[in-house]
């Protein structure tokens, strides 16, 4: 469903990303892990086309369809999704009109505010959201766990093809990610929905249970494997991944 063929881009001439090569299959939830700085949320942003990063190599397939060219309007439209890490407060947008707008855009329909109503009943239950946070505005005065709720009420309502959500357990205390887990396996299970998950925690992963784990280490996908690998993450840090694939290239060189 998704295909990322040697991917590189930098940000004001620092090179972050360093040949990303990643492979999503329809239907299944990878995970990407790494320490802080290695390019785990830069491809997210680059994945999704944002302007401030610029691809300097590297393809991007969707569904068979190279979207390595398309701005980010035409890559949500073909079936990308991101939730953000720092979801973006906007005052004056109350959140049923953003997501009755989001709705009828995303399936090309129009529907009404009592039929959109009925939409989102299931929907608001799923992810534990109180229907009062309807008429809030977008994200203003939200808490972690309500912005990221948020943000899977949008996925939700938008069926994508393929969503990355970054960082969506930071912030949030246990029950909002058991509740962040379940929506994860709901939606893969209703919709066909392949997922990226970018993390730095496990427990998130204990709830879900990914069919593939990476880890970044210095803008490449340097390890993958499955939750054993998490659990030697857990236990060992990332120094020995980078150890084993020094080591790797060295016995390659000789």
């Amino acid at each position: 469903m998704l295909v990322v063929q040697e991917l590189q881009a930098k940000i004001a001439d620092k090179e972050i990303l360093k040949g990303v090569n990643l492979e999503v299959p329809a239907g299944e939830i990878h995970v990407i892990m790494g320490p802080n700085g290695v390019g785990k949320s830069t491809l997210g942003h680059v994945l999704m086309g944002h302007k401030s990063y610029e691809r300097t190599a590297g393809r991007i397939l969707l569904d068979g369809t190279d979207i390595t060219e398309m701005d980010t309007a035409e890559r949500a439209k073909a079936g990308l999704f991101l939730a953000f890490q720092y979801p973006v407060s906007i005052p004056g947008l109350r959140v049923s009109e953003y997501l009755r707008n989001l709705y009828c855009l995303r399936h090309n329909v129009q529907v009404g505010v009592a039929e959109f109503r009925k939409i989102l009943r299931d929907k608001l239950e799923m992810l534990s959201i109180d229907r009062s946070a309807l008429s809030r505005y977008l994200n203003d005065g939200f808490s972690g766990g309500e912005m990221k709720r948020l943000e899977m009420l949008q996925l939700s309502l938008i069926k994508p093809k393929v969503a990355i959500l970054d960082e969506i357990d930071s912030g949030v205390d246990v029950d909002a990610q058991k509740t962040v887990a379940e929506a994860i396996k709901k939606i893969r299970e209703s919709d066909g929905t392949s997922f990226v998950i970018i993390t730095h925690y496990q427990r998130l992963l204990n709830f879900v249970n990914p069919d593939k784990v990476h880890v970044v280490l210095d803008g490449k996908v340097s390890r993958s494997g499955d939750m054993s690998l998490v659990h030697a993450l857990e236990r060992e840090g990332y120094e020995w991944v980078r150890q084993a694939t020094d080591g790797s290239i060295a016995n390659s060189a000789h």
